[in-house]
């Protein structure tokens, strides 16, 4: 009965036992956080904490993470950000992105850890994929932008494409409506795209402005697979389908319909055209080129080879030319002195063109919609490939506004073996290096003091635009991936920007927050609201 009293006694000891090791654990773990923290205090550079690394910074800062960035680098040129499975290191130093992008370019693939964030999306496209798969679709894209045909054919539709744009915007400005202009601009460059790289009209620009799910889910799939690179929980969310990666199944869904769709159609086309004998009607676009390439058997160039191709070309041709007509007409209608240098010079254009070609300007009545549409659309006819190319400030304006709000804010690559960058920073094997444009063109060691003000002028020699090195002005990446559509995309913007400030000017719509939203392009979060005006 004795050792039976003395069993409470014993349990009590293990117990208080138990609470001590817990007390010291926690002592031992709270102790290790703190020798963590407390040796961090002199660090330059995000903070991190045992085995998160710098993931809950960088997850606080997530939505402003480009501007988040813009306070490190301007400090350190290089930012190391370790995470909990990899570590990203940010460089904006031209010497270290021509060592990634060019010198040491093979060590610094888009590599596997990027490939499976983004391969939802953009599969085995050519801006998701590396070595041989990278280097044909590379040279059968390369063929086609060259192709004069091409130029010729890009121009014309980019003109009417931008002629239906001012026809929305003419017409909402006589019936003193809203627009939002983000949202039509990346109708026209959709529709743009669709028409120029696959021959297919899909008709979103319309003044009804239908419903485009495609273009809807698109976006969606975008920001979802962005998330990915601060989410650690994504391939548990995947394998559950459950949160964002569920809502990402239904987006790709809508999307690879959409696009299966359209290459059903082209086929279809090819194979008519093929049987009525008229061969030598057959369309060149970057699809039709991919689909006769498949019809070789040691291609190997499946549907699934053809979506990837046409969903890479979209968010080339769509997202990052949309994205920077709308910073361009923000900056252009915030910059009154800009402004005016601009509309001089599209004005002077006009009347110099006229006289070339010995015709009369129709008269402009900015109250009466019928003369006011003559007189854009003599305007549109002046602009040619050639001829946009003297517009200087007009390209100065773009690149300007590319330098301070490029398409692609942040392209990561990854690392296949231990390197050393120029600025002596040591990058493992199996992280990432991401250079930042959006950084390096507000980086006054780049630009000089005055590297935060929109100004045009930089851009421009004795009234000449001049070229900068494209390490140091990254809009268009450099190296041996350097932007094959840099070209066409500059002859979109043109085209419909110079027929855009030519014609009307912008004003915000009152209380409108302008504000970037993080995904691959760097688009506007709450598109951009404005009012129009006509301009005689």
């Amino acid at each position: 009965m004795e050792e039976d009293k003395n069993l409470p006694l014993v349990s009590s000891n293990s117990c208080g036992y138990n609470m001590g090791m817990v007390l010291m654990l926690a002592c031992m773990v709270l102790s290790w956080i703190f020798i963590h923290r407390w040796n961090q205090r002199q660090k330059r550079g995000p903070k991190t904490w045992p085995i998160v690394g710098a993931a809950i910074e960088q997850f606080m800062n997530y939505n402003q993470m480009h501007d988040w960035l813009v306070k490190y680098l301007s400090e350190l040129r290089t930012v190391v950000v370790p995470m909990p499975f990899t570590t990203y290191t940010y460089i904006a130093d031209p010497a270290n992105v021509e060592h990634v992008l060019k010198t040491n370019f093979a060590n610094y693939p888009k590599g596997e850890t990027y490939h499976s964030y983004m391969e939802v999306l953009l599969g085995d496209g050519i801006f998701n994929v590396d070595g041989e798969l990278w280097r044909k679709q590379r040279k059968t894209a390369s063929f086609e932008f060259a192709s004069r045909n091409l130029r010729d054919f890009s121009t014309v539709v980019f003109r009417e494409y931008s002629l239906k744009l001012s026809s929305i915007l003419s017409q909402a400005s006589f019936h003193n409506q809203e627009v939002e202009m983000q949202g039509l601009l990346m109708r026209m460059t959709l529709d743009s795209i669709c028409k120029v790289g696959f021959g297919v009209e899909i008709g979103t620009l319309t003044p009804s402005l239908p419903d485009n799910r495609f273009a809807q889910a698109f976006d969606t799939a975008n920001i979802i697979v962005t998330l990915r690179f601060i989410d650690p929980l994504w391939k548990v969310k995947k394998f559950l389908n459950v949160g964002s990666e569920a809502l990402l199944d239904k987006s790709i869904k809508i999307v690879d319909d959409f696009t299966y769709s359209m290459i059903r159609k082209r086929k279809a086309e090819i194979e008519e055209a093929r049987g009525t004998g008229k061969n030598n009607k057959m369309k060149h676009d970057i699809l039709s080129r991919f689909i006769e390439l498949g019809e070789d058997p040691e291609s190997n160039l499946t549907d699934k080879s053809l979506r990837d191709v046409v969903l890479n070309f979209v968010i080339a041709g769509r997202d990052t030319t949309a994205t920077t007509l709308s910073w361009a007409i923000y900056m252009v209608m915030t910059h009154n002195h800009v402004a005016e240098k601009l509309y001089s010079e599209l004005k002077f254009f006009e009347e110099d063109r006229a006289k070339e070609e010995n015709v009369k300007l129709h008269q402009i009545n900015t109250e009466d919609p019928e003369s006011f549409s003559q007189r854009v659309m003599q305007f549109a006819g002046f602009l040619t490939y050639d001829s946009l190319g003297r517009l200087y400030y007009l390209h100065a304006v773009i690149t300007e506004t590319l330098r301070l709000y490029p398409a692609v804010p942040q392209d990561p690559k990854g690392i296949l073996e231990d390197d050393v960058l120029p600025d002596g920073t040591k990058v493992k094997a199996g992280g990432m290096v991401t250079y930042v444009p959006y950084s390096m063109g507000r980086m006054e060691y780049n630009w000089g003091p005055d590297a935060a003000s929109f100004k045009p002028e930089r851009w421009l020699k004795d009234g000449f635009f001049q070229n900068a090195s494209p390490f140091k002005f990254t809009a268009f990446q450099a190296g041996p991936r350097i932007c094959l559509g840099k070209d066409s995309a500059y002859l979109q913007m043109k085209m419909a920007l110079a027929l855009l400030c030519r014609f009307f000017s912008f004003s915000l719509v009152p209380n409108h927050s302008v504000d970037y939203r993080m995904m691959t392009t760097l688009s506007m979060a709450h598109g951009l609201k404005l009012r129009i005006a006509r301009k005689s």
